[in-house]
């Protein structure tokens, strides 16, 4: 066991307006994608405002959209995305998104029981893009183990 939590974010460029018709899929599957997260085991918390998710929230650009996420483990959060429903609209995110020409997700650890701030997510979305995969700043792809985790 660790004392620390995975801390995501990751962000997309809206092809359209949040409320245009070319978004419609998107916006719908919000409620049922949102709400598997929360059941998914290892699912820790998420942002969001008082509709229920994170697209107000526009901390980058306007037309970037955010979500922000902890959850118990790297493994569990690898779960919930590759392995349940959330796959479907993955696949489908080049027909609601402009692909990005740099990193768009960031991974990194906090201590249990801490919630990440917008300005520490941004700072470590900076950081990856800046040095590369690190300890304080990763991907899945390139994942570091929890602070005091020993590996095998």
């Amino acid at each position: 066991m660790t004392d620390h939590h995975l801390a995501q974010l990751n962000i997309a460029r809206l092809r359209a307006p949040i409320d245009s018709p070319e978004l419609a899929d998107f916006v719908a599957q919000l409620p049922e994608i949102n709400g598997l997260a929360e059941r998914s085991p290892g699912y820790v918390w998420r942002l969001q405002d008082e509709s229920g998710d994170a697209t107000a929230w526009r901390p980058f650009e306007p037309d970037v959209i955010i979500n922000l996420t902890v959850w118990r483990s790297v493994e569990s959060l690898r779960e919930f995305v590759y392995r349940t429903a959330h796959l479907e609209p993955m696949r489908r995110r080049r027909d609601w998104f402009v692909p990005l020409d740099q990193a768009h997700l960031v991974l990194w650890w906090i201590p249990a029981g801490v919630l990440p701030s917008l300005t520490e997510a941004s700072e470590r979305l900076d950081l990856l893009r800046r040095n590369g995969p690190s300890p304080q700043a990763f991907t899945l792809r390139e994942a570091y183990p929890a602070p005091g985790l020993l590996t095998a």
